[in-house]
């Protein structure tokens, strides 16, 4: 979301842009600053830690390749102490490098080489996302089926009476999923509802996103309890007791 400036009015969305190569730098921060958001830069994996350190980024935008510290470590501690929107870029079409990404707690990847127009609509999807955040009705009502409870004003999500922390991606997912219980859904559907388009997206990061999510949410993942595959088609939350 937008930072907050000293008048209380929004200001506009700064981005950490995470690059080893300055033609990159020059090439994306061009059009990002174009469309009105700040830019700042790093070069490398510790370079990146320090500037996030020291002021609050809307965005993040950080390449897997990196010297020294690799964009996947970073993503790492980034999320560790941060829920802030990660896109990865990686100039390998590696499904490795994608998974590892998305496992580390990424939101959305981008293989290099891409378009401008991909990139600027990935990233104001992102910024969206993370600008609904918080946007469900005020008072929506927690989800409770069995062991699992999701709380909506609180964004919490607790399985067998333990709190387990996602993911943004993975809490709107799975909000989706068990707000209509039962109901089949695509992985477009899910890429429509979570990212704000399917344009440009692998539908197998869903995939990725729900097996996180089974490892952190059922007693066996290998034996769903609350999230289900449908064959050929998508997945959907059990159904209503």
């Amino acid at each position: 979301m937008a930072s907050a400036a000293p008048d209380g009015e929004r200001s506009a969305a700064r981005i950490l842009l995470v690059d080893d190569e300055r033609s990159v730098q020059t090439l994306l921060a061009y059009p990002l600053r174009k469309d009105g958001y700040e830019v700042v830069s790093a070069v490398d994996g510790r370079a990146a830690l320090d500037r996030f350190a020291e002021q609050r980024f809307d965005l993040v935008v950080l390449d897997i390749m990196l010297p020294g510290l690799d964009g996947i470590e970073v993503c790492r501690r980034l999320r560790a102490r941060s829920q802030v929107p990660i896109i990865m870029l990686t100039a390998k079409d590696d499904e490795i490098d994608k998974v590892v990404g998305l496992e580390m707690g990424a939101d959305d990847y981008i293989t290099k080489p891409f378009s401008v127009r991909e990139f600027r609509s990935r990233v104001r999807a992102a910024l969206r996302r993370a600008d609904m955040l918080g946007g469900r009705p005020a008072g929506e009502q927690p989800i409770v089926a069995g062991e699992l409870e999701i709380d909506f004003e609180r964004r919490s999500v607790s399985a067998r009476g333990e709190e387990r922390r996602l993911t943004y991606v993975e809490f709107e997912i799975l909000a989706t999923l068990a707000g209509a219980p039962g109901r089949v859904m695509t992985r477009e559907i899910l890429l429509e509802r979570v990212w704000g388009d399917a344009a440009y997206r692998d539908p197998r990061t869903v995939d990725v996103h729900i097996r996180h999510l089974r490892e952190k949410l059922e007693r066996d993942p290998r034996q769903p309890e609350y999230l289900f595959t449908v064959r050929g088609v998508g997945y959907r939350f059990r159904d209503r007791e």
